[in-house]
């Protein structure tokens, strides 16, 4: 695996999940993988979750392990060709990529979606010349329109609480196929769609090998890009979408056809404890972090139903496996 962006990058994706499974089982038989290996991880924006669960992850794998906050301690980068570089951005995105590249044997970047120009976020202009010009190995820890990493946790997770004993088994198919929710959150300020595109991706994908059965409910206005949800049942009215839910994603997103707008809150959206009786004795997930009683009410967060933390967990499983794959073809 030379780079890991999105779902379509993984050729099996039952093989992916038992590997995340099985490596959660042992997570220090391939250390010798990463021995005198390191792993760059760059970070154009905050994280938590992303960061630690990657370094563990080269940890349990042998890896030695370096942080580059380039936001704040790198030179502000130029990615365009052909400019005469007379104003603040110092440093070119070919010069330091190029760099990053000689230093480490594989690269972590991220970079979230400024939500201000539609074409140039959906383009993955940065992650793409950032891959081009490094020469090795790169893992998105995010992007303007994807975070894989997280997906592939979460479909996990899933798999593991389902009531579908035969999956791990290694028989063709599932005894239950969860019906597995994405529902719109209110927020305070407009966020990108890179969780709720990437989740949606794999989903669908899941959906497509009888894995699950998945669906969306947003407010109007809030669709998603129809290249993340064709394939998936999509609905403007949540009742009706968590009705026998097994599993529920909640997550805030801004909008895609009015690019990076908050358009409006309509009350009623934030799960509760209420809404739970409607469903299958769903369990709730979030990729972290919350606004507790604005997106996701305390009641659920603290309460039993709550898969949050497991999810987090799941990061560490999930980013290894991707390294693991990523060591072996070096």
């Amino acid at each position: 695996m030379k780079r890991f962006f999105s779902v379509n990058d993984v050729q099996n994706l039952r093989d992916l999940v038992n590997e995340v499974v099985l490596i959660k089982q042992s997570p220090f038989k391939y250390q010798d993988l990463g021995k005198n290996k390191t792993l760059g991880l760059v970070f154009l924006n905050p994280s938590l979750r992303t960061r630690l669960s990657t370094q563990k992850a080269a940890t349990n794998l042998g890896m030695d392990v370096m942080v580059m906050n380039l936001d704040k301690d790198g030179w502000a980068l130029e990615t365009r060709d052909g400019v005469v570089m007379n104003g603040s951005n110092a440093e070119h995105i070919r010069e330091a990529a190029a760099v990053l590249g000689n230093y480490c044997d594989i690269l972590g970047f991220r970079s979230f979606a400024k939500l201000q120009n539609q074409d140039e976020d959906y383009s993955e202009d940065l992650f793409n010349k950032f891959v081009k010009f490094c020469n090795i190995p790169v893992v998105s820890l995010e992007s303007a329109t994807r975070h894989p990493l997280q997906s592939l946790a979460d479909l996990v997770t899933i798999l593991e609480l389902a009531d579908n004993s035969t999956y791990f088994s290694g028989e063709a198919h599932v005894k239950a196929r969860p019906k597995v929710v994405l529902t719109w959150a209110p927020h305070i300020k407009p966020l990108p769609q890179a969780v709720a595109n990437s989740f949606s991706e794999w989903m669908i994908q899941a959906q497509s090998e009888s894995l699950l059965d998945f669906v969306i409910t947003h407010p109007e206005g809030y669709d998603l890009a129809e290249d993340f949800t064709r394939g998936a049942a999509i609905t403007h009215h949540q009742d009706e979408a968590l009705a026998d839910a097994d599993f529920i994603y909640v997550k805030n997103w801004s909008g895609y056809r009015d690019y990076g707008k908050l358009l409006n809150n309509p009350e009623g959206w934030m799960l509760d404890s209420k809404m739970l009786k409607q469903t299958n004795s769903a369990k709730v997930m979030h990729c972290l972090p919350v606004r507790r009683d604005l997106e996701l009410s305390s009641e659920i967060l603290d309460g039993p139903d709550a898969l949050v933390i497991q999810q987090a967990g799941n990061r560490v499983w999930a980013a290894q496996a991707i390294l693991k794959r990523m060591l072996e073809n070096l």
